[in-house]
C-alpha cells in the first residue's frame, strides 16, 4: 500500500478508521524530510496493514499545530486512535521497522490502563 496524503480535513478520520496509522509530518523545503521519504514509502510497501500518511506541514498548518509539531520531519504513530509514538527526526529504515513492529506488538489494553492511571494521577493533585 502506498503512502496517502493527509489533510486537515482527512487526518482525524484516518486515525479513527484504521487500526495503525503512521504519520510523517514533512515539508518540501526540508532536506531530512526528502531523505526520509523513500524510507517511509518502502515501509508502506512492506507493511500493507499499516496506513502510512504524509502531512505537508506547510499546506496543512492546522493539524501540524494541533499535533504540537515543532520540528520536521516528525513521525507519529497511532494505534486504535491513541498516539503511541512521537519523535522528530528522520529515521533510518531499521529504526522505522523497529517502530512499526513495536506498535504492532503493543498490548492496547495495557496502554489504555496506563493512560487511565496517568489521568487519575493528574486529577489527584
Amino acid at each position: 500500500m502506498a503512502t496517502v496524503e493527509l489533510t486537515d480535513s482527512t487526518f482525524e478520520q484516518a486515525i479513527k478508521d484504521n487500526d495503525i496509522v503512521l504519520v510523517d509530518f514533512w515539508a518540501s523545503w526540508c532536506g531530512p524530510c526528502r531523505q526520509f521519504a523513500p524510507v517511509f514509502e518502502a515501509s508502506s510497501e512492506e507493511n500493507p496493514d499499516v496506513v502510512h500518511g504524509k502531512l505537508d506541514t506547510e499546506a496543512q498548518q492546522q493539524i501540524a499545530a494541533a499535533a504540537g509539531v515543532t520540528a520536521i520531519p516528525t513521525l507519529m504513530a497511532f494505534r486504535e486512535g491513541i498516539m503511541v509514538f512521537n519523535q522528530a527526526g528522520a529515521l533510518p529504515a531499521p529504526a522505522l521497522k523497529q517502530v512499526v513492529d513495536a506498535v504492532k506488538d503493543l498490548d492496547m489494553d495495557d496502554v489504555r490502563e496506563q493512560i487511565a492511571a496517568a489521568q487519575d494521577g493528574q486529577h489527584q493533585d
